[in-house]
């Protein structure tokens, strides 16, 4: 999907998807898995054609939505980095780096356009609305990112719906489109819906943890990253509400790095890490529950996926990277 009559242009595009550079593939896994959960039954229109050909087909135009999903990802990561100045991503240089910006811009404006190309050929204008929305929540929780106020930086409410429009809404969409696809139920759809909503902010928040946490090498990028950039996440969010004093040592991080330790400080003494992992816990639950009520079956197939589903929620809560 990302060949390009432009070498350069498609190398770009491709940067990301080459061996060793593919990062977790979280989200085609997620999605693949929810495609086998939910069953691939036969809508009933379709019911006086082979049904191997139709579930054959079904599961085709299920991948696709993978497959969009990873290219909207990636193309949102490059344009991130150019936004951030980012140096590394995924433990390599970054795009912008080894390309420069124009050509990472460049490179994800063209997945986009490959992304809405594939969601055209699927002939589902749900599935389409869907995606939709997800990259203008992309696009939303980014501006929100860089033109919050003094007050909504400190606000847990705006953290939170910043967090779903950057990470879950795609998720949540894309699980939903699944779903769609299937042929399934309004109230299975939701199901799935909430299962990525909430899979999305837990795996965010441990994310944000591990900016704390991890390290350089673990994590493929700079730790401390948000801090450094005046980003404020759950665990300094958390902080504050022990240590008010921390905000305004945060306030002084851009002029002052010295100021990042102090902050470090204040948060090995607080609970923030803590109360930011029961914060992630408890929408991997909330995940977990979606999935649990799901309408019973007797496929091994599908009660496996769903296991592994579950499993996922409690993988996202304890990894390291």
């Amino acid at each position: 999907m990302v060949v390009a009559e432009v070498p350069k242009l498609a190398s770009a595009a491709e940067y990301f998807f080459k061996r060793g550079v593919q990062g977790k593939q979280f989200r085609s896994t997620v999605l693949l898995l929810m495609a086998t959960a939910l069953n691939l039954r036969v809508p009933e229109a379709l019911i006086g054609e082979s049904t191997d050909i139709v579930s054959s087909e079904l599961r085709v135009r299920q991948r696709g939505i993978a497959e969009i999903t990873e290219m909207i990802h990636v193309a949102s990561l490059l344009h991130d980095d150019v936004l951030d100045d980012a140096d590394t991503r995924r433990g390599v240089g970054s795009l912008n780096v080894v390309m420069g910006n124009k050509m990472s811009v460049l490179a994800g404006d063209f997945l986009l356009s490959r992304a809405c190309g594939a969601l055209a050929a699927l002939k589902n204008t749900e599935v389409v609305a869907l995606l939709a929305t997800a990259v203008e929540h992309l696009v939303t929780g980014e501006t929100m990112e860089i033109t919050s106020t003094t007050e909504q930086r400190y606000s847990m409410d705006y953290y939170m719906q910043k967090t779903y429009y950057k990470t879950a809404s795609l998720i949540s969409n894309s699980c939903k489109a699944v779903a769609v696809l299937t042929g399934q139920t309004a109230e299975v759809a939701v199901l799935a819906f909430e299962y990525g909503k909430n899979l999305g902010l837990a795996f965010q928040l441990i994310d944000d943890i591990l900016d704390f946490t991890g390290t350089s090498a673990s994590l493929g990028k700079g730790s401390l990253s948000d801090i450094r950039h005046g980003v404020i996440t759950a665990p300094i969010l958390f902080a504050i509400e022990e240590f008010p004093q921390l905000r305004e040592v945060v306030d002084q991080v851009e002029k002052d790095p010295r100021n990042v330790d102090i902050a470090l400080e204040y948060l090995g003494k607080s609970k923030g890490i803590q109360r930011a992992r029961e914060l992630a816990m408890e929408h991997a639950n909330l995940a977990a529950a979606a999935i649990g009520s799901l309408p019973e079956t007797d496929n091994e197939d599908v009660k496996r996926s769903r296991r592994a589903l579950i499993d996922l929620t409690h993988r996202v809560l304890t990894r390291n990277k």
